[in-house]
């Protein structure tokens, strides 16, 4: 494909973006009409490629939904939706079953392995992670992203039906209040019939039109200036769904994985917490364990506890990183267990079984984003949000480890579902997408006047200031008065991002920087607005819980 500006492409179903939730839903979509799903890079470039631990779920008979479901409850906060909470982990099993069938080789259980030999899983080897009460968390071996998307992207292309294109970035979602109408003649509210999009290597911008248009797009760790997340983590979606009218919420519960390998050359590796889940405790300099003075289950507390606990650590020490010791398993264990960790950190000149691991918290998960319903559907009609992007209320304040899969499994069949029972309007999904049926024009991207960029080092700078902001200022401890310096700063960010977008022609950097500092000021705002600590959000002036904000969500909308 060699689009151009006046190129439309029409399709029944756009998804945008390519992690297990874009994947499992275009799979789940098939039957339902042409599937044409977008990549902004490779298919390898996001989060879920990246995933190590593994997907949770009730897969043991010494387990329950109950105690799945309380673990998720707990750490949330007293901000997690019950009803939502229920729906996902209920169907885990289920969908777990499914990836199975689709290819996915989960790691089997050997004869020392810690499971109930009489469960429906018992050949299966399940991991416990920070804030479980139980081993529940299934693996491939700690590559389980990889091997879960390896199966996902070869069971689309058989599919006749499923398009995959790689190299296409997002640009702005078509509504049809934007082309001087609330929507076509039978519809009020507005509606989404796909996206502009930019064709990466010829930097052509054309339309993509869709009954249906399904954000996909990830998370937004790329923010700040220490993260776990790839270079294609910019909150592309969540930026577009704003623009377009679409609510967002809780954006101040960015989750920070404590345990990130801290060396000048490793960009961005996690070490996985199943680590700690087979014994890793957490150690200073002086190799004394700490986090028992933190919480009662030690290394194992929820994420915002670690890293909170590892940040007034460095603090009071002032040390760059503190370590995680795993020695006592050996290396044949370590090597059997996790076999890429063990192998990245031999390059790097650690040896896991003799040496205790450099690590340092980074900014990973965001539990906050676009709302949507318990079928995924946004404000927008025809516009379903899925993934780490929207926000559905399972997470709460703080995301339970590898929650994450899960969530993106239940969702993608969730809006498959919905789909199928036909809750959104057919007639508009089975309309000449041409715009013969609507009293309005789509046009095609116009740049106007807008020259060549001159200086493209002048969004690399403001790239880096954004990040650098954020970890400074809306880091894993907060204040008012660092949040009030970052929205100032931030809002001329913003300003001056608009000049340059409206005088030069469009580039993937100033797509992503742009939508970079939309988030982050959204991000702030969020965490000015909420005048407590709970879960993530941490912030000096306001230490304890307010419980009066007990299930009230931060929810933002066009023109708050």
């Amino acid at each position: 494909m060699k689009p151009t500006e006046n190129t439309v492409i029409e399709t029944d179903h756009l998804v945008i973006g390519t992690g297990i939730a874009g994947l499992m839903l275009a799979l789940k979509l098939a039957p339902h009409g042409q599937v044409l799903v977008i990549a902004k890079g490779g298919l390898e470039d996001n989060n879920t490629w990246l995933a190590q631990g593994g997907i949770a779920s009730v897969l043991d008979g010494t387990d329950s939904f109950e105690n799945h479901v309380a673990d998720t409850v707990t750490a949330g906060v007293g901000l997690c939706h019950l009803g939502i909470v229920r729906m996902v982990v209920e169907n885990g099993p289920r969908l777990i079953r499914e990836l199975i069938e689709t290819g996915v080789r989960f790691t089997r259980a050997d004869a020392n392995a810690d499971i109930n030999t009489k469960a429906a899983a018992a050949t299966y080897h399940l991991t416990r992670e920070g804030g479980h009460s139980h081993r529940r968390v299934i693996h491939a071996d700690d590559l389980t992203g990889k091997e879960v998307l390896s199966a996902l992207i070869r069971a689309c292309r058989e599919q006749p039906s499923i398009r995959i294109v790689e190299n296409q970035t997002a640009v702005d979602l078509l509504t049809s209040d934007k082309f001087g109408s609330p929507g076509p003649a039978s519809f009020g509210a507005p509606r989404c019939y796909g996206a502009y999009v930019m064709d990466r290597p010829s930097r052509a911008v054309y339309q993509i039109r869709a009954g249906r248009s399904y954000l996909c797009t990830g998370g937004h760790g790329r923010a700040y200036l220490y993260t776990s997340n790839p270079d294609s983590a910019t909150g592309d979606g969540l930026a577009m769904a704003w623009r377009a009218g679409c609510r967002v919420a809780n954006l101040e519960f960015m989750q920070f994985h404590p345990t990130c390998l801290y060396h000048p050359k490793a960009k961005t590796f996690l070490i996985s917490e199943a680590v700690r889940g087979e014994g890793g405790v957490l150690k200073d300099g002086a190799e004394r364990s700490f986090m028992e003075a933190w919480h009662p289950l030690g290394s194992l507390a929820p994420r915002d506890v670690v890293s909170r606990a590892i940040d007034a650590e460095l603090k009071k020490s002032g040390a760059t990183h503190v370590f995680l010791d795993i020695r006592h398993l050996g290396e044949a264990r370590l090597r059997q267990l996790f076999p890429n960790i063990y192998q990245t950190c031999l390059q790097f000149g650690i040896d896991m079984a003799r040496n205790m691991i450099p690590v340092v918290p980074a900014a990973h998960y965001s539990c906050g984003g676009i709302v949507v319903d318990d079928a995924g559907r946004t404000s927008i009609d025809g516009l379903y949000a899925l993934g780490e992007v929207a926000c559905t209320g399972l997470h709460g304040a703080n995301r339970l480890a590898s929650n994450s899969l899960l969530e993106a499994l239940v969702y993608a069949d969730r809006v498959a579902t919905d789909v199928a029972l036909g809750h959104e309007t057919d007639d508009f999904a089975e309309a000449d997408l041409s715009g013969a049926d609507f009293d309005f024009v789509i046009p095609p991207w116009d740049s106007g006047t807008a020259v060549p960029p001159d200086e493209i080092v002048v969004l690399s700078h403001t790239w880096d200031e954004i990040r650098r902001l954020m970890w400074n200022y809306v880091g894993i401890v907060r204040s008012e008065k660092r949040l009030s310096r970052a929205l100032s700063r931030i809002s001329a960010i913003r300003t001056e991002l608009d000049t340059y977008y409206w005088n030069y022609e469009l580039t993937e950097q100033l797509i992503e920087v742009r939508n970079l500092a939309l988030v982050a000021w959204l991000t702030v705002r969020c965490a000015i607005s909420r005048k407590e600590s709970r879960g993530i959000h941490y912030t000096i002036d306001h230490p304890k819980l307010d419980d009066r904000l007990s299930g009230r969500d931060t929810i933002m909308s066009s023109g708050s």
